[in-house]
């Protein structure tokens, strides 16, 4: 046990004085009790030792040290410089077994969140600081009770004025105790009752040290009791080595090794109780799984409508359920950021108190040094040294010599010391951050899983409102008030700091709305399943994919073309280096001309362009799911405005054509600067995109139409069959798509990320994921045999994509090989057909109003 007297400093105002005081470590709670002596029963106080950290300075005496916690600064000294060292030792390694012990983690029936910490061990690092102190027997452990208590200049000295009311129980209880413990030996401590029941010694102390901690927070049930706690101590001393029975000092040896023993079963039975408890986790799993098939059985199977209520009232309840242990799981979250702010600073305090230390001894090692160079100096001219320095004055340097060589061995064990706890604190700290790393994990894993409950709820509830034409009319509204309730976005979810408990927000980083206001009701219930299947695929590949992809970002300086960054663009940049690249790319094929865009907007000023009643008619049409151009007072509006009129002045022979809104709209929302987004639409309608693609009569355009269906017919050969058999023409739908790269047809996150590579690569970027798009959904479309519903299907059918790393993959892996030198040469042939066709109409159109004319009115 570690427990001993030692003298803490007591501060009222500007009287300071130190009172002695038994100290008692309590394994269970990682606290350091104090008593004013060993025989009291109630502790005056308590030190939570779980969050705090130890210092020694020598500057305040020999066997000062102190305890500092994030709320005080307990000053404590103890009877020598060895005894002070035991102490501090002691304390480090108690504060290190409970730190990795105890677990951290709130106990529930889920088993992700009962699932053991990567990395958690109890291994202790093998380096050592400062080599182990020996027990001072005579100042530390149970057998220092048997000392008397340390003398006090006067008797009142020692008591304690911040706790009377404890102060005269231990005082009633020493006494009570003294009187009933009295035996006819005159002995103090009787063994007689505990002879009877030795095994049940330490269920005792354990009940004792629970006791002890209970009185201290003033909650002891009985008062009864506590008399008979304190002859369990005395007895708990007696059995640990404390003399007062021959009988006891003789079996010394094999008592300890019964202890061990006792030890040995106790371990063994702790790991059996924890075995027991993962089977019965494990059990709890099995029966709730099946539990929710025995209720999916239910649901299925069902006859009347009322049961099937009746179970999605109880999925509700559950989902109730998980949302109350996410809350649980946010306030051990904040609690840890606490944690890890106080063990911050602890260690920044260690920090500057290392430095302070050593420069003193570098300090102290200068004189030392000089006053040898003196002493050498004096003692080579012994003439001089006898008529300048007398023997006394010599002597006293010596002495200041020794003094000053122990003040050195003193700083070299503190330092020795102070760096063990600089390692062991930030052990500590590394902990307690993986911990809350592995916290993220589980609630990003957990949130995931709420995101597909929720959006299984809603399909029900559609699929409920679809498939029972004749729900009785209280049924019908109570199915429509849930679907109502589901689509409405809770309104604190702004308020919310630090980890946001409610897994869709209403916008994203850029705006984009993640659930689109669709007038059709029906479309808004798919919209918001597409958003949480969106957001459960984002967090569940959050730590596996993104966190590499960022790392691999980051450790990205200056950017220079390679396969490697080629690759990177590909997989999608991330949003803090998304402006960065984009602005890289635009001056890397298009060279910004300082003053070009201020000249171009003066001009707008003096000047109307024709376009401009155009572009004023097409600006409140432009990307109206995003907040930042929803609305006509929108910041961004203005800037729009001014880059579409600058663009219409720069290129006169393009000037404004439909879909260039589009395109500037996404380059202001990443580039937010004006310029910048200008050379992105320069950028690509001048350098990416071919010519003529947004020329009046659109030729480029279609010729890329005619190009993707030749691809079509040759990677996805049964599709185009499939549109050849009910004469769908694609070029209705993908029309849009080449002419403004996939705006307002894909979402945000993966819109942003075809983007990417499209900046990078240029046009064949479009083609490929036209392409993986039909692949993407080939089945669906295969399933539908109506060319009515066809159309209907493609006219959503991209906002419903929500794997954008499988989107990905097909366009850039399933697609190879996918050569630009096919691309040009399949343009150059249907442009050529294409003009033929163009020029045979014009002769037609010329030939009949000539034949018009002849013909007379």
């Amino acid at each position: 046990k570690l427990c001993g007297y030692l003298n803490k400093l007591g501060i009222k105002g500007p009287i300071k004085t130190w009172k002695s005081r038994w100290f008692f470590y309590d394994e269970n709670k990682c606290r350091l009790l104090y008593y004013r002596t060993a025989q009291d029963i109630n502790p005056l106080g308590s030190i939570d030792l779980s969050s705090a950290s130890f210092d020694c300075k020598m500057e305040n005496g020999e066997g000062v040290f102190e305890i500092r916690t994030p709320s005080r600064v307990f000053t404590l000294k103890a009877i020598s410089k060895q005894a002070m060292m035991y102490w501090l030792q002691q304390l480090q390694m108690r504060r290190w077994e409970f730190c990795n012990t105890q677990s951290r983690f709130p106990v529930g029936s889920s088993q992700l969140v009962n699932e053991p910490l990567p990395g958690r061990t109890n291994v202790v690092d093998s380096e050592d600081f400062l080599p182990l102190v020996k027990t001072p027997t005579e100042a530390v452990g149970l057998k220092a009770a048997s000392l008397p208590a340390p003398q006090t200049s006067t008797a009142l000295q020692n008591i304690s004025l911040k706790h009377p009311w404890t102060e005269i129980q231990n005082t009633v209880y020493n006494i009570c105790g003294s009187k009933q413990l009295w035996g006819s030996n005159g002995n103090v401590f009787n063994f007689d009752e505990f002879e009877e029941h030795p095994e049940n010694v330490d269920e005792k102390q354990e009940a004792e040290v629970e006791a002890c901690c209970a009185v201290k927070e003033g909650t002891l049930e009985d008062g009864r009791m506590e008399p008979r706690l304190n002859w369990i101590r005395k007895a708990r001393w007696m059995n640990s080595g404390f003399p007062g029975s021959e009988e006891s000092s003789r079996e010394k040896n094999s008592a300890d090794k019964v202890s061990v023993l006792q030890q040995q079963i106790l371990t063994l039975t702790e790991e059996v109780k924890s075995q027991k408890e993962l089977v019965k986790l494990l059990h709890k799993a099995l029966e709730a799984a099946q539990q929710e098939k025995r209720v999916s059985s239910m649901y299925l199977t069902a006859a009347e409508d009322k049961d099937r209520l009746e179970l999605v009232r109880h999925k509700v309840r559950q989902i109730a359920d998980l949302t109350n242990r996410l809350e649980a799981l946010e306030q051990d979250k904040k609690e840890l950021e606490q944690t890890l702010t106080l063990r911050g600073r602890q260690i920044q305090e260690l920090e500057e108190h290392v430095q302070l230390l050593m420069e003193k001894n570098h300090a102290k090692q200068e004189v030392i040094m000089a006053l040898t160079e003196q002493m050498a100096r004096e003692f080579s001219d012994p003439l001089q040294e006898a008529n300048s320095i007398t023997v006394e004055t010599l002597y006293k340097q010596q002495e200041e010599i020794e003094h000053l060589k122990d003040d050195i061995d003193a700083y070299k064990t503190q330092n020795q010391f102070l760096n063990s706890e600089i390692h062991q604190v930030t052990r500590l700290w590394t902990r307690v951050a993986e911990n809350e790393k592995a916290l993220l994990m589980k609630c990003a894993c957990l949130q995931a899983r709420n995101c597909q409950m929720e959006s299984k709820y809603l399909a029900v509830l559609r699929k409920l409102q679809e498939a029972v034409p004749g729900l009785p009319s209280s049924h019908a509204e109570l199915v429509r008030n849930l679907i109502q309730e589901a689509l409405q976005w809770d309104v604190k979810e702004e308020a919310e700091e630090g980890f946001n408990l409610n897994p869709v927000s209403e916008y994203d980083e850029y705006g984009f709305m993640t659930v689109p206001d669709y007038e059709i009701e029906d479309w808004k219930l798919l919209a918001k399943i597409q958003a949480l299947e969106i957001k459960s695929n984002k967090l569940r590949s959050q730590e596996v994919v993104e966190k590499p992809l960022r790392d691999r970002w980051n450790s990205i300086g200056e950017l220079n073309p390679s396969a490697e960054l080629k690759s990177l663009i590909r997989s999608g940049i991330p949003a803090e280096h998304r402006q960065r690249v984009w602005r890289w790319m635009v001056s890397r094929h298009c060279s910004p001309v300082p003053g070009h865009f201020q000249r171009l907007l003066e001009q707008s000023r003096g000047t109307e362009h024709p376009a401009c009643r155009q572009i004023e008619l097409d600006l409140p049409r432009t990307l109206t799911n995003n907040k930042h151009f929803s609305s006509p007072t929108s910041q961004l509006i203005p800037k729009l405005r001014r880059v579409l009129l600058a663009f219409s002045w720069h290129n006169p022979a393009i000037g404004y054509c439909q879909g260039l809104n589009r395109l500037a709209a996404v380059a202001l929302l990443v580039l937010e600067d004006e310029e910048s987004a200008f050379w992105c639409l320069v950028y690509i309608v001048e350098n990416l995109m071919p010519a003529d693609y947004y020329s009046d009569t659109l030729i480029t355009s279609q010729v890329d139409q005619r190009v993707f269906k030749d691809f079509l017919s040759e990677k996805l050969p049964r599709l185009m069959a499939h549109f050849e058999q009910y004469r769908i023409d694609v070029s209705l739908i993908t029309f849009n798509w080449f002419l403004v790269a996939f705006v307002d047809s894909l979402v945000s996150d993966i819109l942003l990320r075809v983007w990417d590579a499209f900046l990078y690569e240029g046009t064949k970027v479009i083609f490929r994921y036209a392409l993986a798009i039909f692949k993407y959904n080939e089945e669906e479309i295969l399933r539908i045999h109506d060319s009515v519903e066809i159309y209907q299907y493609l006219r959503f059918f991209t906002r419903m994509i929500m794997d954008g790393r499988k989107l990905m993959n097909i366009a850039f892996n399933d697609l190879n090989p996918f050569p630009m030198k096919l691309l040009r040469n399949r343009r150059s042939m249907h442009r050529e057909e294409l003009e033929a066709e163009l020029c045979e109409l014009e002769q037609i159109k010329a030939a009949y109003v000539k034949e018009r004319a002849e013909q007379g009115p």
